[in-house]
């Protein structure tokens, strides 16, 4: 038994000597990360068109939904010495059809009034007054001028004619009686009356601030742009810029332009930066057809390294005997550079360090590593270990593959982005359209949580808010 014992010994060192002569380990340090600057960036700002639209039959709609029934009531005769009450007995109908040029619109409003006029004096405490009651019924005639002003739809209105259905009457002694020679002339008692409900109206009805802001809120969510490189485009309006209102046949058009930071992040869905309280608005006399998108591309280090792994597989590198595979790709910054960490399994075990600086190829859309080469400490072990490990031609393999190539995420963003630039609509009445060009690399910025690369896309995008 001692002897098979001793045997058993000679055997197991015999198999560690050998072990230890073809299989090398590396326990290189490890460069810990240091902290570079923190994941904030400042990026140029993107342009969009942001052109509103609404027809007349849209205000017209709204208007006839704030005026129903009883459309205005002055119980109050003390004031003024009239009381009044206004009935609508139809739909108002809005059209542009008037002889007059500009921005005006026409208003024909079926109405039914009640009038009291009182006429008279107070003297020493005696009141002396005669008050009359007329009844009127017929189309009012009015015509509007129309102007933006801090985002609603202002109108100046007056009143054009009136149109009798029925003869105009007055209540004496109980009945009623025509008074259509009286009437006309006394049309300026209401007249204003009429005017400013119209304008009241249409003031309430014609708010684009909220339809605005709450289709700048939907476009504003994070949208998945890629399902497999988990990348989001995230869109924060910063500026609107509005023309005044014109009118071009049935359609009010109101020409908006945005200024916002765009941004694609790989990772985890990010949350909105919408804050409707800080968009500034300004007034502007034209807004440029053709718009610059600037794009911040965010690859955490983490997403970066799942990507580099990939390349890794199925991949080795040596020749002989003597040959070692990648398993794990892990990147991280330190000192204005990439630390790439390589865990390698095969001749030699353990993980490099290789460190080099980012850059991008245009053509190729690749992000790559200039002037890579073992980290000190790493290459030391190298030598004691492994020199052919350590040779440029094997580490030139290796640096063929430490890279990865944002083309895919490019095309696939483009592609998505696309589908969302043909009459997307994030909400009822707001639809997206546009055209890009290629998309073109600016600069990096190292950060110490991400690679953030700095994009620019020409084209035209639209953001179409039509109706209310």
């Amino acid at each position: 038994m001692a002897k098979l014992t001793i045997q058993s010994l000679i055997l197991t060192l015999l198999f560690t000597v050998i072990s230890c002569s073809t299989i090398n380990k590396i326990d290189a340090l490890k460069p810990e990360p240091d902290d570079a600057t923190p994941l904030i960036y400042e990026s140029n700002p993107s342009f969009i068109n942001m052109p509103v639209s609404v027809k007349l039959k849209d205000i017209e709609n709204q208007t006839n939904s704030l005026l129903n029934g009883l459309i205005y009531e002055d119980n109050n005769i003390e004031d003024d010495d009239i009381e009044m009450k206004v009935w609508k007995l139809a739909p108002i109908t809005i059209n542009n059809k008037t002889a007059e040029k500009g921005n005006k619109i026409t208003t024909v409003l079926p109405l039914k009034a009640t009038v009291k006029y009182r006429v008279g004096t107070k003297k020493m405490g005696i009141e002396l007054y005669d008050t009359r009651e007329f009844q009127l019924n017929g189309l009012v005639t009015l015509v509007s001028d129309v102007t933006l002003i801090n985002w609603n739809l202002a109108t100046k209105t007056e009143l054009k004619s009136l149109n009798w259905n029925e003869n105009p009457t007055m209540t004496v002694f109980g009945k009623n009686m025509p008074i259509t020679y009286l009437i006309n002339p006394t049309i300026k008692i209401f007249k204003s009356k009429i005017e400013s409900k119209i304008d009241e109206s249409i003031s309430k009805s014609m708010d684009f601030k909220p339809n605005v802001l709450m289709a700048l809120e939907k476009i504003s969510a994070p949208l998945r742009m890629s399902e497999e490189y988990n990348t989001w485009l995230r869109v924060t309006p910063l500026e609107i810029y509005s023309t005044n209102a014109r009118l071009k046949n049935d359609t009010f058009i109101l020409e908006m332009g945005m200024k916002c930071t765009m941004e694609t992040i790989v990772g985890q869905k990010p949350e909105s930066k919408f804050n409707g309280s800080k968009i500034i608005v300004k007034s502007v006399s034209k807004i440029p057809e053709n718009v610059i998108a600037n794009i911040v591309a965010i690859s955490n280090y983490s997403e970066a390294s799942k990507i580099m792994t990939k390349n890794f597989i199925g991949q080795e590198f040596g020749s002989g005997s003597k040959k070692v595979k990648v398993e794990k790709v892990t990147i991280w910054h330190k000192a204005g550079k990439m630390i790439i960490a390589l865990d390698l399994l095969g001749s030699v075990n353990g993980t490099v360090y290789l460190s080099g600086f980012p850059k991008y190829n245009n053509q190729t859309k690749e992000i790559y590593f200039e002037q890579l080469d073992y980290v000190l400490n790493t290459k030391n072990k190298l030598m004691r270990t492994a020199n052919w490990l350590a040779e440029s031609l094997i580490l030139k393999k290796i640096e063929q593959n430490c890279r990865y190539s944002i083309q895919p995420n490019l095309a696939e963003g483009q592609k998505n982005m696309m589908s969302y630039l043909k009459n997307y609509s994030p909400m009822k009445g707001v639809f997206i359209n546009g055209k890009m060009n290629d998309i073109q690399f600016k600069k990096f910025q190292l950060t110490n949580q991400a690679i953030i690369a700095f994009l620019q896309i020409g084209g035209d995008v639209k953001v179409s808010v039509n109706g209310l």
